[in-house]
């Protein structure tokens, strides 16, 4: 059975990000995960996490300019430098909220030499401290263009490459459905890659339930698969939060 968590980046959003922790965990969810969490004081966002009872289950690095700017720039070559003192900050950030995993963004780049600065940049992120895990995000072109990691074939190969045990696939199913148009089947072909898992509905990013994906096939694979990480719950609500959340109850 599925662990669920709130992504608190878009879910709860109609009160302050300290009082969303509660409202996920009266709502039913376990764990909670933030993209940008880097604004808050750490020892306010452990507080609130502990209070709520809910673990921190995953953000992403880097420290974002999130109005706009970059989205990481771990395969842009150049960036090395920029993309290693990041790390450090986010990993130092991550290890103080006891977050589970850490999301690395590759950035907008292209080509065999960005594909080698990611795969050396993801070497060296996995030898800084081989305790924590780290998970690389396929996103489709349309919402994120000039993105590197655009496919899961890809990062299926980026993951062989890399080797080590402490990286991993996040398979988010819009990305899934938005880039292959058959989130089942990426699923079923990349299953044992996968550390975390984030979902929302296809074509809108909405509740799950609402659009052209069958989630209840889709959680029976989840389940046949043997997976027990977390499933958060990452998409736009259509009104308000609480007002979406039967698909939570039926799942």
């Amino acid at each position: 059975m599925a662990r669920f968590a709130a992504n608190l980046t878009y879910l709860f959003t109609e009160m302050p990000m300290l009082q969303r922790f509660a409202a996920a965990k009266r709502a039913g969810f376990r764990g909670v995960e933030i993209l940008f969490p880097y604004d808050l004081a750490v020892k306010e966002l452990s507080q609130a996490a502990q209070a709520a009872g809910v673990e921190f289950v995953l953000m992403n690095t880097p420290p974002p300019n999130w109005a706009g700017g970059p989205r990481g720039f771990a395969a842009e070559p150049g960036n090395e430098s920029r993309f290693r003192g990041d790390f450090d900050r986010a990993l130092r950030f991550g290890r103080a909220l006891g977050v589970k995993h850490l999301h690395v963004m590759a950035g907008k780049a292209q080509g065999g030499l960005a594909r080698r600065t990611f795969v050396e940049n993801l070497k060296w992120a996995c030898a800084r401290d081989a305790r924590t895990s780290l998970t690389i995000e396929p996103m489709n072109r349309n919402d994120m263009p000039g993105y590197f990691l655009d496919s899961f074939e890809l990062a299926a190969e980026i993951l062989d490459e890399v080797g080590a045990p402490n990286l991993g696939l996040q398979f988010d199913v819009y990305h899934a459905q938005m880039i292959h148009r058959d989130a089942l089947t990426v699923w079923q072909r990349h299953a044992p890659r996968v550390r975390h898992i984030q979902i929302s509905d296809w074509p809108s990013r909405h509740e799950p339930r609402q659009g052209d994906i069958d989630f209840a096939e889709l959680f029976h694979a989840i389940d046949a698969a043997g997976y027990r990480g977390w499933v958060s719950a990452e998409y736009t609500p259509r009104s308000s939060t609480e007002a979406g959340l039967r698909w939570l109850r039926l799942a």
